[in-house]
């Protein structure tokens, strides 16, 4: 009975991982329409003593952009990712593997993106909109003079969403391109994660925040950390040690 549940879960998996590649195109543009209403919205309904200036809408846009050109950018670099040469050193010794060839790892029944996979492909993913709706409920658009701490806390939050929604973006086309480097991209996006998370509270901890608004950060900025160490918890070990990661971005079974 195991055998064909398995057999049937593999097949679904398989199926929504062809859906997910062949779907980008429509997933960049629902992407760009939602974001750039969104945006739009906020823009609205943020008090601003002024119409809005280019330094007003730059943040949206590079919101909004960003994870779309990293997501064309990484699609380039990785046209052939499967094809990439395997790293010399191997960081990953957990478990006892052999090497493989690339030819013998793509004939292996396990061989792919799908499978278990396909859910860490799906969460990179949505890390996305996650973020800038995040940013939409915690970042009012700005104009004109604010206080230093609001200028510092508009800057960081944006800098946050920008360079990890990109980031989130590079490393899920790397899993879905099969890249070898894609465990190590991955952890390191979670250490810059991670590291942003202290370096925006380090940044707007020195511009007096007033109380409300530092206790509103401190449960944002606590709860993102919280999400990308459970991510840790919950992944790292299937990196380690999934046959199917192994045999796909190591090119090794086991011994």
């Amino acid at each position: 009975m195991l055998g064909p549940m398995t057999q049937r879960l593999q097949a679904r998996s398989a199926a929504l991982l062809l859906s997910i590649e062949t779907s980008l195109p429509r997933l960049m543009t629902g992407w760009f329409v939602m974001a750039m209403l969104a945006s739009a919205l906020r823009i609205a309904l943020s008090p601003m003593p002024a119409p809005p200036a280019m330094d007003t809408l730059l943040p949206y846009l590079l919101l909004v952009t960003a994870p779309l050109i990293s997501m064309g950018l990484a699609l380039h670099w990785f046209r052939n990712g499967h094809r990439l040469p395997q790293p010399e050193i191997r960081l990953a010794k957990v478990g006892r593997w052999r090497n493989v060839s690339r030819a013998e790892a793509e004939r292996h029944p396990l061989y792919g993106s799908s499978g278990i996979m396909v859910s860490l492909l799906i969460g990179m993913l949505l890390n996305v909109p996650v973020r800038a709706l995040e940013y939409f409920a915690a970042i009012p658009a700005l104009s004109g003079t604010v206080p230093p701490w609001l200028s510092t806390l508009h800057l960081m939050m944006t800098l946050d969403v920008v360079l990890l929604s990109s980031l989130y973006t590079i490393a899920f086309v790397a899993a879905l391109r099969r890249v070898p480097l894609f465990p190590r991209l991955l952890v390191a996006v979670w250490a810059i994660d991670l590291a942003m998370q202290m370096g925006i509270a380090s940044a707007v901890a020195q511009q007096g925040l007033p109380g409300t608004v530092a206790d509103a950060l401190h449960a944002l900025l606590d709860g993102n950390a919280k999400k990308v160490l459970i991510s840790i918890g919950l992944w790292l070990p299937y990196l380690l040690l999934s046959k199917r990661v192994n045999v796909t971005y190591r090119h090794r079974v086991e011994a």
